[in-house]
């Protein structure tokens, strides 16, 4: 189930067979870091990558900051000794690609079961066989590690030949879809990469259309984008005020036991209590992650 809530507004991908990139990655404004062994890394430098990931995690000084090492997968020369050297670096999450079934994520989970008690599972949504077993795979984290999803919205496309426009129309379905199925048991979900870096009112607008959607956070793949993300994906001042003013009316002794009432004008159920406790969990946890 998901943990506290905890500030996953933008996760920045790094390449970990970049040395000064991961450095860099310790002062950013970034929530999470991932350290990719993945896409980002060519097959002559993936055992480098992978020694300087492990490094830098146990070295530690990434500050608040979440750190993720992103591995190959299982099905790959990589895959099997990514996870099990990963398992040992102490990270917080191990993010494993192209999860396509609950048998795929049982296999992960069992590659990394010498891990400690912290590192968490969580799992690339980026396959066509993957829609189709959304529930199946959420429904794993009730006996395993998996706590976060990450939609991998371009090798979907890649899958389903569709085109990536400027409204993403193609990915509603799957991205609503994995919303849904993310909620319904408990998981972090983050949104894909946005490709045009130059753009940042592009990113703003997939970022809007992302907190629409329900996701936590986004995925990124440079460091200009990352203050624009963080606006975007955290709660409003206004939504915080509401928030504060309907956890207080509910506190109130003579609304002691009643499912609905009114707040500054608007009706409050205890449905709204407990996402405005919510909201204004994040937002703490935001403003502390900034202090920091």
């Amino acid at each position: 189930m998901t943990d506290t809530p905890r500030p996953r507004r933008s996760a920045l991908y790094m390449p970990a067979s970049n040395a000064k990139a991961i450095e860099k990655a310790r002062s950013l404004p970034c929530d999470v870091v991932i350290l990719d062994l993945e896409d980002a890394v060519a097959p002559e430098a993936k055992l480098m990558a992978r020694l300087q990931a492990v490094e830098a995690v146990k070295a530690g000084g990434f500050g608040r900051r979440e750190v993720v090492i992103r591995t190959n997968g299982l099905d790959t020369p990589w895959g099997a000794d990514d996870l099990a050297i990963a398992a040992g670096a102490g990270a917080d999450a191990i993010l494993v690609p192209k999860v396509s079934s609950a048998a795929d994520v049982k296999a992960y989970d069992a590659a990394i079961e010498k891990a400690p008690a912290g590192t968490k599972l969580w799992a690339m949504i980026e396959t066509c066989a993957a829609l189709f077993a959304l529930n199946e795979i959420a429904a794993t984290a009730q006996d395993t590690r998996l706590s976060a999803w990450v939609m991998g919205t371009n090798d979907l496309a890649k899958e389903m030949r569709c085109h990536q426009t400027a409204d993403r129309a193609p990915f509603w379905g799957p991205l609503s879809l994995s919303v849904a199925a993310a909620r319904a048991h408990g998981l972090t979900i983050l949104d894909g990469v946005y490709n045009d870096i130059e753009s940042i009112e592009g990113l703003i607008d997939v970022c809007q259309q992302g907190v629409q959607f329900g996701f936590d956070g986004k995925t990124l793949i440079h460091p200009k984008q990352i203050e624009p993300c963080n606006l975007v994906f955290s709660p409003a001042p206004g939504e915080v005020d509401w928030a504060r003013s309907v956890i207080a009316a509910f506190a109130l002794p003579e609304n002691a036991g009643k499912g609905a009432i009114r707040v500054e004008g608007r009706m409050a159920e205890l449905l709204h209590l407990s996402q405005a406790e919510r909201l204004v969990a994040v937002a703490e946890a935001i403003a502390e992650a900034d202090a920091a």
